[in-house]
């Protein structure tokens, strides 16, 4: 075991040299990285043991660490994913099998044991049972076939009915919950609404973001009928996720950092805060995760959407983060990916800064987004490691 101290490294254990204190007692101690950087986090509950260790971190529960878990930890980087490829090429084939989508899911769990394990899917999946063709090819990424532009186009797109058209998605999740049996969070997720807009009105990714803006300034009615469609379904999207054995789900605004603050306020944030407040009507336990890349300038702006957590890309400072959200919402992050091809004590170093900066309690250590293809998979297996044997 180790235990962080303000200098940002492991270390062996260092404690107080008061009579009262006893190992058994070490969640009383409060290591000196708390308040080191002057951030404040709200004052920890007990921890239910019942439950996975992400629950409790995000509710404010006192952890004895950050509970870890990688965006894309499913992935190209390992080699059973990449044999499996060889032998089912398709990618939509990969995220619409239940058996296949259980089966990547669980691949990280068996080797890197996380407290959290993701879905294996894609934030596109619900846009066939919305009547939107698309598809995902290898070395392009997704490809939307009939790219909506007019307000004809958005009347033909369909509200998404998840049982309907994709049931797969609830079979694996009430499988993912036997399988990992508590001892990690399961984790669903979908894409925000402006996010899955750009992919439908760009025709697929982009890199200047022309096409939705340029309806977005000329014809805002349109996208915003686009937008209101994308949110009815979503929460319902989310409320299925939960009911079939998602204890968490993240929500990825991947595109809405390419908005202006003032036209965030009117295309995403809205729309974010809707699905938030509807969810939160149903399921107001159900721990929620914002993520959007490049988030910098947006992020007093993300805790507005009354998300419970807000992940951070590796380009916040995960202190400066913490200061401008608050205590009372969690954090995800922060670590950059490419942190990862550096050497092990590397990775250790930049671990133990970002669990230093985040202080006790409400914090998810993760990346600042998703793992690179080519990430050695033995750096992969050192970042749990390091994670899994702190200790506040």
């Amino acid at each position: 075991m180790a235990c962080i101290h303000s200098y940002g490294s492991i270390a062996s254990i260092s404690l107080p040299t008061s009579p009262s204190f006893s190992p058994r007692s070490r969640c009383a101690y409060k290591p000196r990285f708390l308040c080191a950087l002057g951030g404040s986090v709200a004052e920890p509950q007990v921890a239910s043991v019942a439950e996975p260790l992400l629950l409790n971190a995000v509710r404010g529960d006192d952890v004895e660490r950050p509970p870890v878990w990688l965006m894309r930890q499913a992935g190209r980087y390992m080699k059973s994913y990449q044999t499996l490829c060889e032998r089912y090429p398709s990618f939509r084939e990969r995220s619409e099998n239940v058996d296949l989508i259980v089966e990547i899911s669980l691949q990280p769990w068996k080797v890197f044991k996380p407290d959290g394990v993701i879905l294996f899917s894609d934030i596109l999946t619900p846009l066939s049972g919305m009547n939107i063709p698309f598809d995902i090819v290898k070395g392009k990424g997704p490809v939307i076939f009939d790219p909506l532009y007019t307000a004809d186009d958005v009347d033909q797109v369909r509200e998404f009915v998840p049982q309907e058209s994709v049931p797969y998605v609830g079979e694996a999740l009430t499988i993912l919950r036997k399988e990992v049996d508590n001892k990690a969070a399961v984790l669903g997720f979908v894409g925000a609404p402006f996010t899955l807009a750009s992919y439908v009105v760009e025709g697929g990714s982009s890199k200047h973001f022309s096409k939705i803006k340029r309806l977005a300034f000329s014809q805002p009615k349109v996208l915003h009928a686009l937008l209101q469609k994308f949110t009815t379904s979503m929460t319902k999207y989310i409320r299925y996720q939960a009911d079939n054995g998602a204890q968490a789900v993240q929500i990825f605004d991947s595109w809405a950092t390419e908005l202006s603050p003032v036209d965030f306020e009117e295309f995403s944030l809205p729309y974010l805060k809707q699905i938030v407040d509807a969810v939160k009507e149903t399921h107001p336990v159900l721990p929620l995760i914002l993520y959007a890349s490049g988030s910098g300038g947006l992020l007093e702006r993300l805790a507005l959407t009354g998300v419970d957590v807000v992940s951070l890309d590796w380009t916040v400072d995960m202190a400066e983060g913490r200061r401008r959200l608050g205590p009372n919402i969690a954090v995800q992050g922060n670590v950059d990916p490419g942190v990862l091809f550096g050497s092990k004590e590397f990775i250790t170093s930049r671990i133990n800064d970002t669990v230093r900066k985040a202080g006790r309690g409400k914090h998810i250590l993760n990346l600042g987004h998703g793992i690179v293809v080519g990430t050695p998979e033995e750096n992969v297996a050192h970042f749990f490691e390091v994670a899994k044997d702190i200790r506040y």
